[in-house]
């Protein structure tokens, strides 16, 4: 089969591009697979990609002076003129432009592929009123759908049965799709994102740190992370927490750490193409999500030998972790629950290590081999029903 997975930007460091590389790459031993990155900010992607797998970009924003697209004068009246493909309650509406519905539009209608994955709600809408009717198309929904806003919702439910299929991350929120889409419209089927097929450095639940990744964003939830560890600094001022990342929070996260006076034990690190190494410095893994669509780190922490505490959202760590085996849940944004949890793996390496071994084991069932297969099965499914 040939297939195309649709990225907005497969040049930066995001779950959404790591996980899309990974099944990516696997697939590409069996099938001829492309990915398009709508926006191109860097000269190479900065995670790895399987050279099995091309990669090919529609508008390029890398500097003046640099190897680009060409950009004539159709470009330049378009690039600032904002877009009308895209709903401007889609979550990077701000990304978009005229510039990239041209884009977009050209490539959909001149695809040749047997299949299309798009990869978020505005590339997911723009495949179903775009793609060729030849092509089986795949919505990948990556956010829970409570997290879309009323007008995205809007067009979710028109336009999604004009898809082949939709894709979630868990299976609560494959429920919740079903529920929205009008009874029989699109089959939603529930594929959880998978760990790339090598091996993965191990902690050796040696160094007092405990370690967090991801967006600096509210979502996440750092900045209740760094309130709880106020707690854990007071009982245990050798241990240190690092939070790896970057995004628009992070000053206001640099004073919180100031306020409290944790300057000493947490350290807000930049972002890293090299994460499973970080982990396996590290001892165990806070995840302090407000909301998870997933939760593709704590698969990542599992197979580096982490335990995880995390808040017990609503999706995605309670489909991972099982409580007291393998990490811990706490109640949602309960700050000294997740402190007492922390205290708890500290204090009890005994338990912490029955639980990293735990969580190694877990982490097998989410290879991307078994992934793929998932994937593989559903496209026979969906090729046989056209």
């Amino acid at each position: 089969m040939r297939i195309t997975f649709m990225l907005l930007d497969a040049f930066t460091i995001d779950g959404t591009v790591r996980s899309t590389f990974t099944l990516a790459g696997e697939l590409a031993r069996r099938h001829d697979v492309e990915i398009i990155s709508v926006l191109r900010e860097a000269d190479e992607p900065a995670l790895a990609l399987s050279g099995r797998v091309r990669l090919r970009s529609l508008v390029d924003l890398r500097t003046e002076g640099r190897s680009r697209w060409p950009v004539g004068t159709r470009a330049a009246r378009l690039k600032d003129a904002p877009s009308t493909l895209v709903h401007p309650q889609e979550r990077c509406y701000d990304h978009f432009s005229a510039w990239t519905d041209d884009r977009i539009t050209r490539a959909l209608r001149r695809l040749r592929s047997d299949v299309l994955v798009t990869t978020r709600a505005g590339l997911n809408l723009a495949a179903a009123q775009l793609a060729p009717r030849r092509t089986v198309t795949i919505g990948q929904e990556h956010l829970q759908l409570g997290m879309h806003r009323p007008g995205i919702l809007s067009e979710i439910e028109h336009w999604y049965p004009r898809l082949d299929a939709v894709t979630t991350l868990t299976a609560a929120d494959r429920e919740d799709y079903r529920r929205l889409l009008p009874d029989g419209s699109c089959p939603v089927y529930a594929i959880g994102n998978g760990l790339p097929d090598r091996l993965f450095p191990l902690s050796r639940q040696e160094n007092r740190v405990i370690v967090a990744a991801g967006r600096l964003v509210w979502l996440k939830g750092y900045d209740l992370l760094i309130d709880a560890f106020v707690e854990v600094a007071e009982k245990h001022p050798e241990w240190r927490l690092r939070i790896y990342g970057k995004g628009p929070r992070l000053d206001a996260l640099r004073e919180r750490v100031t306020r409290l006076g944790l300057f000493n034990n947490v350290l807000l690190m930049d972002a890293t193409g090299d994460m499973e190494g970080e982990m396996a410095k590290a001892s165990i893994l806070a995840l302090p999500s407000r909301s998870e669509g997933f939760g593709m780190t704590i698969v990542e922490a599992f197979a580096c030998g982490l335990p995880v505490v995390a808040f017990d959202c609503r999706r995605g760590p309670r489909e991972i972790i099982t409580d007291g085996h393998d990490g811990l849940l706490v109640p949602p944004e309960d700050t000294a629950a997740l402190a007492e949890a922390l205290i708890r793996l500290i204090d009890d390496e005994e338990l912490r290590r029955r639980m990293a071994g735990n969580a190694r084991t877990t982490a097998r069932a989410h290879r991307v081999g078994e992934v793929a297969t998932h994937w593989e099965r559903m496209l026979t499914e969906l090729r046989s029903a056209r």
